[in-house]
C-alpha cells in the first residue's frame, strides 16, 4: 500500500472537503444509532402497556390504554423517520464532499500524468508503447479514483460506525457485546490473507488490460496494412487470445471476491445468531430487557453492510495500489533532458557539432561517431546518407530530442543543453521523416491553433502553404483550408501530407529549419519548386536538409556524406563530384536510375 502514499498530497490539497466529509459521516452515524435506542424504548414501553392492557381488559380504561399505545408508537415511528431523514441528508452531504473530492483528484492526477508524458524524452517512447500509456492515464487512474472516493468514504464510515456502535453496546451490556463481536478477529484474518491474493491478481489483470489495449490500438492504426495483406483473421485470433488471457485473469480475481464476500456475510450472520442466543439467555436471567435484544440486533445489522463492504473496499484498495504503482513508475521516471538555464534571449542559427557520439539505449554500436561540422547562420547544410546512416539521429540531436553520449553541440556558441526550451523550441522548425497530421482542419494543422483566427493569421497560413507548394491542392478540396483530416491525414496523399508538414514548419518563421528526408514522396519538379521557395523565403534561416537524393541537396552551401554514423566526405556539390568518392558514386547511380526510369 506504500504506493498510495503518493496521493497524500492531493488529500492534503482537498483537506477541507475531506474534513467536512468526515464530519458529515460522524453526524450521519449518530443519527443512525438513535433509532436503535428508540426501538429499545418502544419494545420495553409497549411490553409494559400490553401487560397493563391485559390487566384492564373489559374495563373503561381499556380503550384509553389502547389509545396511549397507538400514540406512543406513532411518536416513536415519527422519531425514527425523522432521524432517518437527517441521516440521509448528511449521507448526501458526505457524497457531495468526498466523492466530488475524488473527481477533483482524478482530474489533477490525469493532468499530472499527461504533463509528465510531455516532459519525458523520446527514449521513453522508444521503450513504452502507446496502448500501455493510454491505459495508465485512463484505466489505472480510474482505479485510483475508486480508492480516494468510495474506498476512503466507506472505510471512514466503517470506523466511525464501529466506534459509535461498540461504545453504545458496551454501555448496555459488555458480555453481550463480547459475543456479538466474537467473529470479527476471524474476519480480520480473512481480510489480511485474501487481500494479498487480490493485490497480486489485480496487478496481473491491469497488465493484461494494457496488452489488450496496445493490441487494439496497433490494429486500428494499421488497419489499412492489415486489409492490404489480408491479415485480419490472424490479428483477430491474436486479439482473441489476449482477450481470453484478460478474461481468465479477471475471472480469477472475481472468483476470489466471490468467495470473500459470502464469507463476510456468514461471519456477520454468526454475530446475529450469537446476539439472539446470548441475549435471550440474559433476558431470561433478568439482566436484559427484550428491547435490549432488539437494539443489539439492529446494531449488529447496522454493521452488516459496512463489514461486508470491507471485502469490496479491500479489493478497491488493492487494485488502486497496483494501479498507482504502475502510475508511479512513470511519474517517478527521471526527465533525461533538463530545461537549460543559460541566459539566452534569442537564437541566430549558427550550429556546431564537436566530436559528437550517440549510442541508443540497449544498442551495441554507436549511431553517431566523432561527428564534427559547423554551419553558419543563414546557410544551408545538406546531409546525404543511405537508410540507417544516422541522418534522423542528427535531426533529433539538433531538436534536443536526445542528448549526445559524448561531445558537444553548440548553437550560437552556447551548449545546446544549456539553452532554455522556451527559447530554443520556438526557433526550431522541424519536418520529420514520419509526417504526423492531427484529426483537425488543414489550417489548424498548419498553425497548431484551434481558436478563431484573424484574416492576417489566415493569410499567413496560405503564404506558408504556397511556399510548400501545397496551396493549390488544398484549394482543390471541397472545404479548402477548413477540410477536416482523418487520423494521421488518411484522406491525403503522401506528398500532400509532407508538404502540409513543411508549411507547418514555415508558419513558425523559424531561425533553424530541419528537413528530415521530407521530400521523398514528391516528384522532382515539385521538389525543385519547394527548394527554390525555401531559398527565397529568408536568407536568415539556417537550413539542414537530410536526404538520400542528391537532387535535393546539390544547391546546399555545404554537404556532408555520412555512413554508419561517420562523416565520409564534406564539401560543395562540385567539390564532392571532383573527389570521385562516395558522393560521386551515389550521384552516378541515381543518374543511371533516372535514365532507366
Amino acid at each position: 500500500m506504500k504506493s498510495l502514499l503518493y496521493l497524500n498530497k492531493y488529500l492534503w490539497k482537498y483537506r477541507m472537503r475531506l474534513g467536512f466529509g468526515i464530519l458529515f459521516i460522524v453526524i450521519s452515524k449518530l443519527f443512525s444509532v438513535f433509532p436503535a435506542q428508540i426501538v429499545r424504548r418502544a419494545f420495553n414501553e409497549v411490553g409494559n402497556y400490553v401487560h397493563i392492557y391485559k390487566l384492564f381488559d373489559a374495563t373503561e380504561s381499556h380503550d384509553l390504554i389502547k389509545s396511549d399505545i397507538t400514540k406512543t408508537l406513532l411518536i416513536y415511528a415519527a422519531l425514527i423517520v425523522g432521524f432517518a431523514l437527517l441521516n440521509g441528508i448528511f449521507l448526501f452531504l458526505t457524497r457531495q464532499t468526498i466523492i466530488i473530492m475524488s473527481r477533483y483528484i482524478e482530474y489533477d492526477l490525469k493532468n499530472e500524468i499527461f504533463d509528465q508524458y510531455q516532459r519525458l524524452s523520446s527514449s521513453f517512447y522508444r521503450k513504452n508503447n502507446t496502448g500501455d500509456l493510454m491505459n495508465r492515464i485512463s484505466e489505472d487512474v480510474g482505479k485510483v479514483r475508486m480508492y480516494v472516493g468510495p474506498a476512503i468514504m466507506y472505510t471512514i464510515n466503517l470506523v466511525v460506525l464501529f466506534v459509535i456502535v461498540l461504545v453504545t453496546m458496551l454501555n448496555v451490556n459488555a458480555e453481550l457485546t463480547l459475543y456479538s463481536v466474537l467473529p470479527l478477529p476471524i474476519l480480520s484474518f480473512t481480510i489480511y490473507y485474501v487481500s494479498n491474493i487480490i493485490n497480486k491478481k489485480s496487478a496481473h489483470v491491469q497488465k493484461q488490460l494494457s496488452e489488450l489495449s496496445t493490441s487494439a490500438q496497433e490494429t486500428f492504426s494499421g488497419i489499412r496494412i492489415l486489409k492490404s495483406y489480408n491479415r485480419l483473421d490472424q490479428f483477430a485470433e491474436k486479439f482473441l487470445k489476449q482477450s481470453n488471457n484478460y478474461k481468465d485473469s479477471s475471472m480469477s480475481l472475481v472468483k476470489t471476491n466471490a468467495i470473500f464476500h459470502p464469507a463476510m456475510i456468514l461471519l456477520v450472520g454468526l454475530s446475529t445468531i450469537l446476539t439472539v442466543f446470548v441475549g435471550g439467555m440474559l433476558c431470561i436471567e433478568g439482566s436484559l430487557s427484550p428491547g435490549n435484544i432488539a437494539e443489539f440486533i439492529i446494531y449488529v445489522n447496522m454493521l452488516t453492510w459496512p463489514v461486508a463492504a470491507l471485502g469490496w473496499v479491500t479489493s478497491l484498495m488493492q487494485q488502486a495500489a497496483a494501479s498507482q504503482d504502475r502510475i508511479n513508475e512513470f511519474l517517478q521516471a527521471e526527465q533525461e533532458i533538463k530545461n537549460g538555464t543559460a541566459k539566452v534571449n534569442n537564437i541566430e542559427g549558427t550550429i556546431e557539432f564537436e566530436n559528437v557520439y550517440l549510442k541508443y539505449e540497449n544498442a551495441d554500436i554507436n549511431a553517431l561517431e566523432a561527428l564534427t561540422f559547423r554551419i553558419e547562420k543563414g546557410q544551408t547544410l545538406g546531409i546525404l546518407g543511405r537508410t540507417g546512416s544516422g541522418k534522423t539521429t542528427i535531426a533529433n540531436l539538433i531538436c534536443k530530442q536526445y542528448l549526445p553520449t559524448q561531445g558537444v553541440i553548440r548553437v550560437d556558441g552556447h551548449n545546446l543543453n544549456d539553452i532554455p526550451n522556451e527559447v530554443l523550441k520556438p526557433a526550431l522548425g522541424y519536418v520529420p521523416q514520419d509526417v504526423y497530421l492531427f484529426s483537425e482542419t488543414i489550417s489548424n494543422n498548419i498553425s497548431f491553433e484551434t481558436e478563431a483566427r484573424s484574416d492576417k493569421d489566415l493569410e499567413h497560413i496560405i503564404n506558408s502553404a504556397k511556399l510548400a507548394h501545397v496551396d493549390h491542392n488544398i484549394k482543390g478540396l471541397a472545404d479548402g483550408y477548413d477540410t477536416m483530416l482523418g487520423e494521421r491525414g488518411v484522406n491525403l496523399s503522401g506528398g500532400q501530407k509532407q508538404r502540409i508538414s513543411i508549411a507547418r514548419a514555415l508558419y513558425k518563421e523559424p531561425k533553424i529549419l530541419v528537413l528530415d528526408d521530407c521530400l521523398s514522396a514528391v516528384d522532382t519538379e515539385t521538389e525543385t519548386l519547394i527548394l527554390k521557395n525555401l531559398e527565397n523565403f529568408s536568407t536568415d534561416i539556417t537550413t539542414i536538409i537530410m536526404s538520400h537524393r542528391i537532387s535535393t541537396l546539390k544547391f546546399a552551401d555545404q554537404i556532408i556524406v555520412i555512413g554508419e554514423g561517420r562523416i565520409l566526405e564534406k564539401g560543395t556539390h562540385e567539390e564532392l563530384l571532383k573527389n570521385a568518392g562516395e558522393y560521386a558514386n551515389i550521384h552516378q547511380q541515381q543518374l543511371l536510375e533516372e535514365a532507366d526510369f
